[in-house]
């Protein structure tokens, strides 16, 4: 297990970058299936979904398209709870199925808000694809129909989530080392 630090904080190895790709290739298989002959949009939530975007969409095998938009509800190592407005989003969506990526959902307030904003601009159907899912945090009841790997209530970075803007680009996910954490 190899472990990094991060603006003085230690991290260790969570999830490898081989169980990643496993778990993703898990979630379009069923993309694939549940989306047959709908053509949707995937709407990949920046700045942390970008790496998990890039790899799901090189294994959907659908009619699709792909557009990002940013949303940020993120201040230091906690959720802030307060959510911004979608930005970016250039599409009509009105009639269409949307599946919003996301890097992680813990709280869930960035999805209810994305979720929300985009049935008021009349998308039939919304689905939820995440490649993090932390349901013990987790208080909305949007439904999250693509969740690739359950984690519990850690603090994590690597793969896209970032810690005060570094570690996006390790390709392995690390969580917080509390024990040998020096701060």
């Amino acid at each position: 297990m190899s472990s990094i630090v991060i603006h003085g904080h230690t991290f260790k190895t969570k999830i490898s970058s081989s169980e990643i790709q496993k778990a993703i290739g898990e979630v379009a298989k069923q993309i694939n299936k549940d989306m047959k002959g709908k053509k949707p949009l995937f709407l990949a939530v920046l700045n942390g979904s970008f790496m998990f975007a890039a790899d799901l969409m090189k294994k959907v095998n659908v009619e699709c398209e792909i557009s990002f938009v940013k949303v940020s509800s993120y201040e230091d190592k906690t959720s802030s709870g307060n959510v911004k407005q979608l930005i970016g989003l250039n599409e009509d969506i009105k009639g269409r199925t949307v599946v919003i990526v996301e890097d992680i959902v813990d709280t869930g307030n960035t999805i209810e808000n994305v979720w929300e904003q985009l049935k008021s601009l009349g998308a039939a159907e919304i689905k939820i694809a995440t490649l993090l899912f932390k349901p013990n945090a987790y208080t909305k009841t949007v439904p999250i129909e693509y969740a690739a790997i359950v984690i519990p209530n850690d603090f994590i970075v690597g793969y896209g989530l970032d810690y005060k803007g570094l570690g996006r680009n390790l390709e392995d996910i690390y969580v917080l080392d509390y024990e040998n954490d020096k701060k």
